[in-house]
């Protein structure tokens, strides 16, 4: 689905696999209605991006992506993450956009907003952009799957981790919020077209290995990630109690109830 131009314009890649630890085939999991996919490419398509692309290793999520009318790009299922699968797509476009900005196919809450903020990022001169929101509790940041990152004074990330950081040496290492504004990492990524491709061609890197993070990879190398901080990013689908919260949520919203 293609947009009016912009001043600043740029693309957005929707990675869908089918596989998935906890939640196989959750991309084609319905939401009231409509599959994770749909919901989410019909958010991305409410922002400003030029082009909204769907990449997927798999038949049936390229089949889901044909008929709700997006533009689909198939890619090797052995590729490794999805800012891999992203540059391998735009690698079959006969023109690669300046600046493209991934967007996860388990968001089907995201917020339009949050995809045009990254893109303004890109726009002013970053070389990879991406969101940062407060942590909400002392549960969230003892969560392995809380993705925390810490910034310098220019907004950019100093360095990504599973552990809570900075330590909380002050509490004895027991998490306490009163004393540190934690930010919680969001997965939504934008590039430079040609920062990403450099990116993707680079081995994994001794501090990406350890985590499990791939953009402590690109803070190695030397590139730095301009971080901008927001609220409410919206709740993603990683497991089915998750898609169960989401469709309470959804009946809750749509007859007014608390």
């Amino acid at each position: 689905m293609a947009f009016s131009d912009t001043a600043a314009p740029f693309s957005v890649v929707i990675p869908a696999r089918m596989g998935s630890t906890r939640f196989p085939g959750k991309m084609l999991a319905m939401l009231a209605g409509q599959t994770v996919l749909e919901r989410t490419y019909r958010q991305a398509c409410q922002s400003q991006a030029t082009q909204v692309l769907i990449a997927t290793d798999h038949p049936d999520i390229a089949a889901e992506a044909r008929r709700i009318g997006a533009t689909t790009l198939l890619t090797d299922p052995a590729l490794p993450s999805g800012t891999d699968r992203m540059a391998a797509a735009l690698a079959q476009l006969p023109q690669l956009p300046a600046r493209v900005v991934n967007v996860q196919g388990d968001e089907p809450f995201i917020n339009p907003g949050h995809i045009d903020a990254v893109g303004s990022m890109l726009a002013a001169g970053a070389s990879i952009a991406t969101l940062a929101m407060p942590v909400q509790s002392a549960d969230e940041l003892a969560n392995p799957n809380t993705v925390q990152v810490v910034l310098n004074r220019a907004g950019q990330a100093l360095y990504f981790s599973r552990w809570p950081i900075p330590y909380p040496r002050a509490s004895g290492g027991r998490p306490d919020l009163s004393l540190y504004s934690y930010l919680r990492h969001v997965g939504i990524y934008g590039f430079q077209t040609e920062v990403l491709q450099a990116v993707v061609a680079m081995p994994p890197s001794p501090l990406e290995l350890a985590e499990s993070l791939e953009q402590l990879r690109w803070l190695e190398a030397g590139y730095a990630i301009q971080v901008q901080q927001v609220e409410g990013t919206g709740m993603g689908i990683d497991t089915p109690e998750d898609l169960a919260a989401a469709e309470a949520w959804l009946a809750r919203n749509a007859t007014g109830a608390k």
